[in-house]
């Protein structure tokens, strides 16, 4: 028995019909937590018998994986950060997939009267103003990077006491608000995938500044010659093309989009 095992085990491994290659993709906590991930990367392996393996990271440390070769493409949401990143040399083929946007969300009771249609830098002022909890991802992940480009807009520091900072991926800060009946910056989508879960309901919305694109780039074989390139490729083009885009636009919770499509 032992035996037939072995020829077996060792049939599979210098058959190349058997083996399965495999793209290591890293992206954020946002794509992850919405459970759209899933539905494209199951679409993915099935279509092209592949792999995925998915770090879910914020959009720092994403881009950082990249830059040392750790992946292969990445799939991520802070333009600015990802500009650079193109800049460098790190990453090539970026494209558009698709965008939603961010809300603000806390406490039914609203300590600190937000309006939900009046411009978010003027909500983020008036919880600085009473003080009100507030807890951050504190991770440079790209709602990170997008909260302190808000606070610096409403010319605000926000290092006091009602500010915490977590450090942990968006779907732990939004329970840590929760338990805390604090405010938070969430993606809208993984405030709805998390909606059941919790009591915190969406207090500003609507803001032109709340608006969220998500790019994918492969991580540029100059730089790192062993990256899966022609698979990162070819991922960049599924979810980009008429299959993934569908498979984005009519990915629901309680109803309601998550993500809309920006390719097709």
């Amino acid at each position: 028995m032992l035996k037939i095992l072995f020829l077996l085990c060792f049939s599979f491994i210098i058959n190349p019909v058997c083996a399965q290659d495999s793209l290591r993709m890293s992206t954020t906590t946002s794509t992850e937590n919405s459970g759209l991930l899933k539905v494209l990367n199951l679409a993915f392996e099935k279509l092209h018998n592949v792999h995925l393996n998915i770090i879910a990271v914020g959009t720092g440390k994403a881009l950082r994986l990249g830059e040392n070769g750790d992946i292969d493409v990445v799939f991520v949401h802070a333009p600015a950060a990802e500009l650079k990143f193109i800049k460098e040399g790190f990453g090539t083929d970026r494209q558009a997939v698709m965008h939603n946007d961010f809300v603000l969300i806390g406490p039914s009771s609203n300590p600190a009267h937000i309006a939900i249609d009046q411009p978010i830098t003027s909500a983020l002022q008036s919880i600085s103003q009473t003080q009100a909890v507030f807890i951050s991802r504190g991770d440079d992940s790209g709602t990170h990077k997008k909260e302190l480009a808000l606070w610096q807009q409403a010319e605000i520091s926000p290092t006091n006491l009602w500010y915490l900072e977590a450090g942990q991926g968006m779907g732990a800060v939004i329970t840590i608000a929760d338990e805390k009946l604090a405010y938070t910056l969430t993606d809208r989508g993984t405030y709805l995938a998390f909606k059941d879960k919790i009591d915190l309901v969406i207090l500003n919305e609507g803001d032109k500044a709340l608006f969220n694109p998500y790019h994918i780039i492969a991580v540029n074989p100059a730089k790192h010659k062993h990256v899966q390139y022609g698979l990162a490729k070819k991922y960049i083009d599924f979810v980009t093309g008429t299959e993934g885009q569908a498979l984005i636009a009519t990915y629901k919770k309680h109803g309601q989009q998550l993500f809309y499509p920006d390719a097709l």
